[in-house]
């Protein structure tokens, strides 16, 4: 058998790419059943998060299968997305998970949401019946690869996920958060992650709204904050200063309509918008309303490159283990 990996992420593909090739949280799965009625695929574990997308097989014969699997992802797309995608084959393949559970290969240097994002995929694949001896030797040995690292490194130092950078950026933009309002769209963990972040360092209050009421209402209870259901939460629009969007829709949830109908009830004050969705919750158009300031998780990356300068050290230390457990 032999190893594949294809995919893009955020240093090979915009926001705008990644959200065509994206898959549902509770669908990878099922995607990953599906790769493998592709002839000469055998095992596939799919990976799919706000910065990557990303598919491993195993294949009978690798210029088959890598070929096989390309014509798949090509169905339906346009072929320019598909020029933003890499391949990688064994060894190179092997190297490229373990980086990515370690946390090398994010956006984030050291994230511990990884992680727990790869193991999650790798149980719908296996529940699925998508793997079998080769893949599930692969997966099981990054995790212990990925352990390893956070174990013997400091890698994890300073901020290490995108919700942290998130709120760390709104305190460069605001000065403080100290007496602000913030709203949060989707109740997943990053959500809750971000929220609690936001709530540490003095913000006033927080309305937390999902299509799922009561996980809204189990995080606002959490954080001693205000539920609201998913079809009323534009009343909140003209009192909240910072708006952390990060839900599974296929479609913007926040539009222009929708701020425009509140700028004057706000008073024309600026509004904070953090996108942390793929795809993107926010029209990307908001950022044109001249007291609106917009970021995606493209944006994070300014941040992230600064983590990134402070620990070369750890990097290295990092991929002396990952080669050894290669």
């Amino acid at each position: 058998m032999d190893l594949i990996c294809i995919g893009l992420n955020h240093e090979t593909a915009p926001v705008q790419v990644r959200e065509h090739f994206a898959v549902g949280a509770d669908d990878q799965g099922d995607r990953a059943k599906e790769i493998i009625l592709l002839s000469t695929i055998a095992e596939s574990v799919v990976i799919s998060t706000c910065n990557r997308m990303e598919i491993y097989v195993a294949a009978e014969q690798a210029d088959m299968g890598i070929e096989n699997l390309r014509a798949h992802l090509a169905e339906n797309r346009d072929p320019e997305e598909m020029e933003h995608l890499y391949t990688k084959s064994g060894e190179d393949a092997k190297r490229h998970l373990f980086r990515l559970v370690s946390g090398l290969d994010s956006m984030v240097l050291g994230e511990t949401e990884i992680f727990g994002q790869v193991k999650q995929a790798y149980k719908q694949a296996l529940e699925a019946g998508a793997t079998k001896g080769v893949l599930n030797k692969l997966f099981q040995k990054s995790f212990a690869v990925g352990k390893r690292v956070r174990t013997h490194t400091r890698i994890q130092m300073g901020q290490t996920s995108v919700g942290n950078v998130a709120v760390d950026l709104a305190e460069k933009i605001f000065g403080k958060l100290k007496g602000s309002e913030v709203m949060v769209i989707g109740a997943g963990e990053t959500s809750r992650l971000v929220a609690k972040s936001m709530m540490s360092r003095g913000a006033s209050g927080l309305t937390v709204t999902n299509r799922t009421l009561e996980r809204a209402e189990e995080l606002a209870a959490e954080l001693e904050g205000t539920a609201v259901p998913f079809d009323q939460w534009e009343n909140a629009l003209s009192r909240v200063d910072v708006i952390v969007s990060s839900t599974g829709s296929s479609e913007p949830v926040l539009k222009v309509a929708q701020i425009e109908a509140v700028r004057r009830k706000r008073k024309y004050r600026p509004l904070f918008l953090i996108d942390i969705a793929v795809p993107r919750d926010i029209e990307a158009a908001v950022s044109e309303i001249d007291e609106v300031y917009l970021y995606d998780i493209d944006k994070l990356q300014h941040l992230a490159d600064e983590a990134k300068e402070s620990r070369a050290d750890q990097v290295r230390l990092c991929e002396q283990i990952i080669e050894q457990e290669l």
